[in-house]
């Protein structure tokens, strides 16, 4: 189950739930995955309460321990995902138990940890050129703050900082209290991006809402035609790969909306004219399975 907490009442809410859906559909266990608001004492010690299973995220930052955990062991070590046709970039896991008995997965990616490199590269790069300008340049910039130390008389790049830095490249640390291996609990909270995949076109793609409702009913119907809406887009894209098109969805939007047809009268008799179907239009129509309509037809 995916439940993203934010605030007090996503944390007062998520058990209650959980619990009724346990209770309703008659399900067995539960296994709780969630990313960094999650992870609070207050909500961890009622998901131990009902012995739940848990895979949450880890704040690597913040958690002494977790700090320590990321510090201290080379990832690249311990057991690996099996590389998949579909999935260019496979994590690495080492499982580690920490001081207080609990069990931590570290996972690193390596695309992502490049990325994290470049990324603070280009970020230190800016200071260092902008120290032999003069300090002023520096003030007020808030990517250049991290990496300089404050007091002095002058900015220097904080060499430690980075280091520091460079340990968190691409990583990410869970911890759970299920039988399951690192791997497994590293693909499992892979699963969690895909819920997130999932809802991301409902919102932003489909422009999805906010639309705000007063009555059962009207949500149910919210949110039956907004999964509808993303069935019909996921069948769209899977007839679309069978037809080896990458078609972007914004394309397929715009062109779709402006093919438009028109009634005209001619010697007192209606047509229907057709406009022109323009750039993706025709692909889109074919990989359903449906003829565009005639450019001109009697009505």
């Amino acid at each position: 189950m995916k439940h993203a907490l934010g605030n007090t009442a996503d944390v007062k809410s998520m058990v209650p739930i959980v619990d009724r859906l346990q209770s309703r559909l008659g399900i067995g266990s539960v296994c709780i995955v969630a990313d960094r608001g999650m992870i609070s004492a207050e909500i961890l010690a009622e998901v131990e309460l009902r012995k739940w299973q848990y895979i949450l995220v880890v704040r690597m930052r913040s958690s002494t321990e977790a700090k320590a955990v990321v510090a201290g062991r080379p990832l690249c070590r311990g057991a690996s995902e099996k590389r998949q046709r579909d999935d260019p970039s496979p994590l690495k896991v080492i499982q580690v138990w920490g001081e207080d008995a609990r069990r931590y997965v570290v996972c690193v990616n390596e695309d992502q940890a490049s990325k994290d490199r470049r990324d603070r590269e280009a970020v230190v790069a800016a200071p260092r050129d902008a120290l032999r300008q003069g300090d002023k340049s520096l003030v007020g910039n808030k990517e250049y703050r991290k990496y300089l130390p404050t007091g002095g008389k002058q900015f220097t790049v904080d060499e430690e900082k980075i280091r520091e830095e460079a340990r968190y490249d691409g990583k990410w640390v869970l911890t759970t209290n299920t039988d399951l291996t690192a791997t497994e609990v590293a693909l499992k909270y892979k699963q969690l991006w895909m819920v997130g995949d999932v809802f991301r076109p409902m919102k932003s793609l489909l422009d999805n809402g906010p639309i705000y409702h007063k009555c059962d009913e009207t949500i149910r119907w919210h949110v039956f035609c907004s999964f509808l809406a993303l069935l019909l887009r996921q069948e769209l894209n899977d007839r679309l790969v069978r037809k080896e098109w990458k078609l972007e969805w914004a394309d397929i939007i715009r062109d779709l909306d402006n093919l438009v047809e028109m009634e005209v009268a001619i010697s007192g008799k209606g047509y229907v004219f057709r406009g022109q179907s323009s750039g993706v239009a025709g692909k889109v129509f074919q990989a359903c399975g449906v003829a565009l309509p005639p450019v001109l037809r009697s009505c």
